[in-house]
């Protein structure tokens, strides 16, 4: 059983942990970065390797945006909203994109 808490390293010799959460403490909704190093029998260190995960809402619709990591200067590239989703039986029926930055 894990509690994950925001900038805490949680040290491990298996290789798979439990994401818990409790009724007191959930995961709340919106997306969160989980970070894994791995260390070898020599101590070497590997370079950290990140995952985002998003907790849905139930009631609510929840946009997943994807995109390229990166593109080459002057390309195209697309994004895709494919992965929204709204708890049934509703269904999404718009699409707003907005360049923040």
């Amino acid at each position: 059983m894990a509690i994950f808490r925001a900038g805490v390293p949680i040290e491990t010799a298996e290789s798979v942990i439990s994401v818990d959460a409790t009724p007191d403490r959930p995961l709340p909704v919106g997306r969160h970065t989980f970070q894994l190093e791995v260390v070898d029998d020599s101590g070497n260190r590997s370079d950290p390797d990140r995952v985002v995960v998003i907790v849905r809402d139930e009631t609510n619709p929840t946009a997943v945006l994807d995109a390229p990591k990166t593109v080459g200067f002057g390309l195209s590239f697309p994004l895709s909203g494919k992965q929204s989703s709204d708890p049934p039986p509703g269904k999404i029926v718009r699409y707003i994109w907005t360049l923040v930055d």
